[in-house]
C-alpha cells in the first residue's frame, strides 16, 4: 500500500471518543477498522455463469446465488454484492496481492475482473444494546430479524453515500464505507447514537 493510500485510510477514522449518557450508560460501540483484505470480483451478464464456476474452483465453495447473500469459505467471507459482482472479505493471513494472484489463476480477463479494494473501504463494527436504534436513524431498512436475518447484508445509504451493512447478530453489524466518505459517515452514526451513550475506538 502506498504512503498516500495508507494516510487516506488512517485519516478516514474519526478521533477516539467515549460519551456515556448522564447516568453513565454506553449502549452503542463503534470500532473502526482498516481492512487488510477486500477483493472485488465482477463480470458482465453473459459471463456470470463462468465467473461463478471459476470462483467455486478457486475458493472450494459455491458462491451465493442472490444479492444480499454470503458464504464463508477458506479465504474469508464471500458476499454477492450485485447481480454480476462479489466481494471477498478476508483476514491478515494472506496479503492482498497473494489473494488477487490466486483468484486470477482461475479468473482470466475474458471471465471477469479481480481488483484489490482494501485501501478503498473502511469497516465499522457496530454493536451494543441500542445498535439497531442508532442505525435505524440513518438507514431506511426493516431491521426485524424476520426481514433482515443474521449472516446476511443489505446495500443501503444515507444522503446518497452508500453503505454495505452486514448483520452478524441481533445487535451486531459491520458497516462498510468508501474510505473517502468514511469519516463523515462515522461521525453521523456516532451522533445518532449519542442519546444512548456511544464509544468510538480504532482497531488499527
Amino acid at each position: 500500500m502506498s504512503d498516500s493510500i495508507a494516510s487516506g485510510a488512517t485519516n478516514a477514522a474519526p478521533p477516539t471518543r467515549s460519551q456515556p449518557t448522564r447516568i453513565g450508560q454506553l449502549q452503542v460501540y463503534l470500532r473502526v477498522q482498516k481492512l487488510s483484505n477486500l477483493t472485488q470480483i465482477s463480470t458482465w451478464s453473459s459471463s456470470i455463469g463462468a465467473l461463478s464456476s471459476a470462483l467455486h474452483r478457486a475458493l472450494d465453495c459455491a458462491p451465493p446465488l442472490h444479492t444480499g447473500q454470503l458464504v464463508q469459505c477458506a479465504l474469508g467471507t464471500l458476499m454477492r454484492s450485485g447481480p454480476f459482482e462479489f466481494l471477498l472479505v478476508g483476514d491478515a493471513d494472506h496479503s492482498p496481492s497473494d489473494r488477487v494472484t490466486l483468484l486470477r489463476q482461475h479468473i482470466n480477463t475474458e471471465t471477469g475482473s479481480v481488483l484489490d479494494l482494501s485501501h478503498a473501504r473502511v469497516r465499522v463494527s457496530v454493536h451494543g444494546d441500542k445498535a439497531v436504534e442508532a442505525l435505524s436513524k440513518l438507514y431506511a431498512l426493516d431491521f426485524r430479524l424476520a426481514a433482515f436475518a443474521a449472516n446476511s447484508f443489505a446495500l443501503t445509504g444515507h444522503h446518497h453515500i452508500p453503505c454495505l451493512l452486514h448483520r452478524l447478530d441481533a445487535q451486531h453489524f459491520h458497516a462498510y464505507y468508501f474510505t473517502t466518505y468514511a469519516r463523515g459517515q462515522i461521525d453521523l452514526l456516532a451522533d445518532a447514537a449519542l442519546e444512548f451513550g456511544v464509544d468510538v475506538t480504532h482497531a488499527g
